[in-house]
């Protein structure tokens, strides 16, 4: 995704091993582009153990709203997924 938007953030989330992250980006996959508007987007990647997501938006209220949701977004993802591996 190329930046087009004036704000943007990238939240970075640890886990304790690869098969962790690949859940919780696995689980955040489908909503990607499902919850953008005409004001922000959104996208999520997944490097080894950490998974990233990057929020574009036109103006600052936009972003916050973004970050809020997809912050919410991965700790539904964090607690429904498995705890072990």
């Amino acid at each position: 995704m190329t930046a087009t938007r004036a704000h943007e953030t990238v939240l970075s989330f640890s886990y304790p091993t690869e098969r962790r992250a690949r859940v919780v980006a696995d689980a955040l996959g489908p909503e990607v582009g499902e919850i953008d508007d005409a004001r922000s987007t959104a996208s999520v990647d997944r490097e080894g153990d950490a998974v990233r997501v990057r929020v574009l938006a036109d103006d600052l209220v936009a972003l916050r709203a973004g970050v809020n949701s997809w912050s919410r977004l991965v700790a539904v993802a964090e607690r429904v997924g498995p705890k072990h591996d």
